[in-house]
């Protein structure tokens, strides 16, 4: 049985991580409300880019650009959204998971290779683990999200895929419903037309000054648009996962705060009784 200045050194070690735990959790709840207002502002932006893309498609002037036709699948591209840091729950290995799986069942279908590009030091130390093939990782990028970081990403991965690198290319990101309600998602980023459409019905479109020239200017812009998104939907769920971690933490604390006081006043009144048990018999044999 550990002594009564062994369990009261205990008590003052878990409570000082208590401390830390709630530090963090109020940091969280602090980054989770910035990162919710900016991803209210993005959706706007992405459902607009997603309605012409989607009179695009169902036009057909322009599904013989190259960024809608079909190839033969030999070669996939994949962007696994995760965090540079812990302390989040499960988060982070739910996307790895997610992401591993995603991989399992294309090289299943098809036979085809991967080419990984992480972003985060979780996703890339999961995958460099397990020999995966990481062509390209992006840090201090999950938790501070800008739009520059989506294109550096979407020029990078259209390169791959305009190239012949890559015949497909997937996002696994986090999307976010509520604070505890945030499931990994897969989107496929190229070739486009393979996601349902909004259900709209467009008009005929005209373009200015023809189609090629559009399809080169909004291609990129709605590629951009959706890492984004993606970007912008993995930190939320990212601050929501860890503020929810952080506060279970520093209740799971509070319960072995007070066990262990409850420990030591057992041990104490023992210590007490024994005492007096002791002065009784000392009286006793002294009479």
């Amino acid at each position: 049985m550990p002594s009564m200045k062994a369990i009261k050194r205990r008590i003052t070690s878990v409570s000082s991580t208590q401390q830390i735990m709630k530090a963090m959790n109020l940091v969280a709840a602090s980054k989770l409300q910035k990162a919710r207002q900016q991803l209210n502002l993005i959706r706007p932006l992405y459902d607009n880019i997603k309605l012409v893309m989607d009179g695009v498609q169902s036009g057909g002037e322009a599904l013989d650009s190259v960024y809608f036709q079909e190839r033969e699948v030999k070669n996939i591209a994949y962007l696994i959204i995760t965090g540079d840091r812990g302390l989040c729950g499960g988060y982070n290995i739910n996307m790895c998971k997610e992401g591993r799986q995603l991989i399992h069942k294309h090289v299943k279908n098809h036979s085809s290779h991967e080419k990984i590009v992480i972003v985060g030091n979780k996703g890339r130390d999961y995958f460099k683990r397990r020999g995966k093939n990481v062509v390209k990782q992006y840090t201090c990028v999950s938790e501070s999200v800008h739009y520059e970081d989506a294109e550096r990403i979407g020029k990078f991965l259209t390169e791959l895929y305009m190239s012949g690198e890559a015949d497909e290319v997937y996002v696994v990101y986090t999307r976010f419903a509520t604070v505890l309600s945030h499931e990994p998602s897969v989107i496929r980023l190229l070739p486009l037309g393979d996601e349902e459409g909004s259900g709209v019905q467009h008009g005929p479109m005209t373009y200015d000054p023809d189609v090629n020239t559009f399809m080169d200017y909004a291609v990129p812009m709605y590629l951009n648009t959706v890492i984004y998104g993606a970007l912008a939907e993995s930190n939320v769920c990212e601050w929501a996962a860890r503020m929810t971690s952080m506060d279970a933490a520093a209740k799971n604390a509070e319960e072995i705060i007070d066990d262990l006081r409850l420990d030591y006043n057992r041990k104490r009144q023992g210590s007490i009784t024994q005492e007096i048990t002791e002065i009784v018999s000392g009286a006793n044999a002294i009479q």
